[in-house]
Parts: structure tokens; sequence; C-alpha cells
């Protein structure tokens, strides 16, 4: 579609934050779509075909409204083996289109000598440059369309599109946390790593949802989506080479909104991997070095203590900050001198100054105290409040009178969190 027939609002992101003007789709669709299904592909030849069939297992009339574009991506710095893995991946795409029937299948060579991601970006520019491009041709006559993010070792379930078009049918949200669940690992070492890491993130939410936080929705880059709309408010996907998915759903909720969607599971991949600084890959691959154990959990009292600040500023939005500070000493002197480095008392002045009414001054107050400085106040708490088992940390989270076990801790909040 030409940027003159889209809405003013997405010529004006493309315009002014597109990240696709250097890369391009294979071939131009000939029509439009009402989402899109991005993946990033970095080396993944030997997986990228299985998420392409349980794609193809989805309801033929959706997936005839959805277009599916994969982003082969890598650095010139690349591994050599990575750039000749995703140059095959290119090559065999023409032939995955045909043998799993996906008919709106499109790609990006982001990986051929000349059209790599430049030198110290990755996944983040990647997912960009997909969502961008899928922008040009979306279908903004009926409802909002829809972009979602996939990874290409992530296995989806054929009720993945019929769920989604569901939920944004009568969303309040603009953006969505999809459910997910890893897949067992090939050896008992890598599915008890896997088991642990999964579990500390389900914890940790568990925790922000046990302290009424807003920001109690996970944050899986596999398994996130939005409306266009809320895309573009948002400022589109930032460019990070990890925490991509984390940073985004923040600025999500902050001008759309997160919810949890509901009816489907997705599987991300078990592996080990050492592409991104942080994210499940490498924490799995640290464990098999250096033994699960090492992998700690924050305690309970670290939750209960943002929960007690969240619900003081709440009840006392109407006092000034040397009122809401000494609250927050009384509540932890260590949240007190947290709050006094982070320059609480002026951010506070000025929210104050700037919203009229009680519901807006809230709405800021989670905007200033928002994911990002929920966890470095929970990191900050662990300096009082050291990490401890997961033996130790989960199960008064769960509310379970009994201790049990990781696997089962696991299997038990995958139920609460609609992953079961």
């Amino acid at each position: 579609m030409s940027d003159s027939f889209l809405p003013a609002a997405v010529s004006a992101y493309l315009r002014k934050r597109s990240a696709s003007s250097s890369w391009q789709l294979n071939e131009r669709p000939s029509r439009s779509f009402s989402g899109a299904v991005v993946i990033p592909s970095l080396a993944e030849t030997a997986n990228l075909p299985q998420t392409l069939l349980s794609l193809s297992r989805n309801p033929v009339d959706l997936l005839d409204r959805f277009m599916i574009l994969i982003v082969v991506n890598n650095r010139a710095d690349a591994d050599n083996a990575d750039i000749e893995d995703n140059l095959e991946s290119v090559a065999l795409l023409p032939k995955w289109k045909l043998q799993y029937g996906l008919q709106n299948l499109f790609w990006v060579d982001a990986a051929s000598a000349g059209r790599e991601l430049p030198l110290r970006q990755g996944v983040g520019l990647a997912r960009k440059i997909g969502m961008d491009l899928a922008l040009r041709h979306l279908d903004y006559s009926g409802r909002d369309p829809v972009l979602v993010c996939l990874d290409a070792d992530t296995l989806v379930q054929p009720d993945y599109l019929p769920a989604l078009v569901r939920h944004f049918d009568d969303a309040a949200a603009g953006g969505v946390s999809i459910p997910y669940r890893h897949r067992p690992a090939a050896s008992q070492a890598g599915q008890a790593a896997i088991e642990r890491y999964e579990l500390f993130l389900r914890a940790y939410v568990l925790g922000l949802e046990r302290a009424a936080s807003p920001y109690a929705f996970h944050t899986v880059g596999s398994a996130m989506a939005c409306r266009a709309s809320a895309y573009i408010a948002a400022g589109g996907m930032n460019r990070r080479l990890a925490g991509e998915d984390f940073y985004f759903l923040q600025q999500i909720f902050k001008t759309a909104g997160v919810a949890t969607l509901s009816g489907t599971t997705v599987h991300p991949s078990p592996r080990s991997s050492h592409r991104v600084p942080f994210g499940t890959g490498r924490a799995v691959g640290d464990m098999l070095a250096k033994g699960g154990e090492r992998l700690l959990f924050y305690q309970p009292v670290v939750f209960a203590i943002v929960g007690d600040w969240l619900a003081y500023v709440t009840e006392n939005h109407e006092a000034d900050a040397a009122t809401l500070l000494n609250g927050a000493l009384r509540i932890s002197p260590v949240l007190h001198e947290f709050l006094e480095q982070a320059g609480f008392g002026a951010s506070w002045d000025n929210l104050k100054n700037n919203c009229r009414d009680s519901t807006r001054l809230i709405a800021a107050f989670h905007g200033w105290f928002d994911a990002f400085r929920t966890m470095r106040l929970i990191h900050h708490l662990s300096g009082r409040y050291p990490r401890i088992a997961p033996e130790e940390a989960v199960w008064p989270l769960l509310e379970v009178s009994a201790q049990i076990n990781v696997s089962e801790m696991l299997e038990l909040l995958r139920k609460l969190q609609g992953a079961g």
C-alpha cells in the first residue's frame, strides 16, 4: 500500500520512526491484511519449519487474514556458521511457503552481504524491521489491525490465531501478553534448568500480582501482541539487543494498556543460547555451565514492601512528597533510600503540578514507578533481603500450606497464570 493511502498517524510514524527503509519484503503483497505475525530468525533453519508447520494448523480463514513475516537477520560480524545458516533459510523459504500452504508468507533478507543489521544491533531491530514493514500492508478500513510477535523456535497451537482475533475484537487494552510454557528439554539437566528459570519468571510476576502492581504481566518476546494503533502510540518497537520485549510491553502499557490473553498457549524452546546478554537462552546456558542452584529467587518480603508502597501512595495521593517519603521510611528504610536516590521528591511534585485529578495523578505515578523502576527497587531491596532458594521463596507467594518442589510449583503456577 502506498503511504499516501495509509492513515495519517501511520504515515507520520513511518516517516519519523521507521527502521524498514533499508530492507524490503521478498515480494510486494497484492492486498492488505487484518494482522501480521512477525518472526525474527537467526540461524533457525532447523527450527523455523516446525514453527511454520504449527502456524499452518490454524484455521484457513484466519491464515488468509494474516500475513506471516520472517526477518532473517544477522550482523556483518556474526559467526560464519550463523550467516551460512541464515542464507540457507532465505533459500529455503520459497519451498517452505509451498510445503506448509502459507500463501501469505513473506520474508526479509537482513542477512546477505550488504543487507545485514548494523553492528551492536539484534533482535529488537529485527522485530522492528518486520513490524514497521507490516504496517504498510495492513487493512485500516475496519477494525484496528494486529501485530503479533513470535520467535522462530516457538510453536503455537491451532487455537493461536482464533484466540488473538477473539481477544482483540473487544479488548479495552491495546496490548496483550500471551500465555506460554517452555517445551520439555532434551536432557535431565536441561529440563531442571528451564523449569527453574520459568519458575523464576512466573514467581516474579506472581510477586508483582501480590503487590497489586499494574505491571504484573509476563514480557516474553515470542508471546506478545498489540493493535497497530497501540504500536504507533508507543513509538514502535525499540532496538535493544536484549530485553526488547520488557521495554516494549512497558511502553505499550503506558500508552494503551496490557491484558493477558486466554484461550491459547505458545511453546518456546528450552534450549540454551549465548546470542544475547540476558534472557532465557543465556540463563539456561549459565545454569547448565555453572549449576542451576545459582539462580536464586526474590524473598516474599520484597514484594510485600513494594505492595505496601503502592498502597500507601494510592491511599495518600493528596499528600506532599515529604509526607510520602516519611511513609516510605516507616515501611522500609531501604525503600526510603531507593526513593531518595531516584529523585522521587522532585518527581512527585512535578506529577502533582501536572495532574488535575486523582485518577490522572495515580496513573502518572505508575508511569514514573514503572516496570523498570519496580525491578530496580526489587534489586535494591535484595541487598537487604538476599535471594533464596525457590523452595523457600515461592510457596509463601502461592499461599499453600505445604512445601512443594520446583516442578510442582511450576505446574501450579502455569495453571494459575493461564498456561495449564
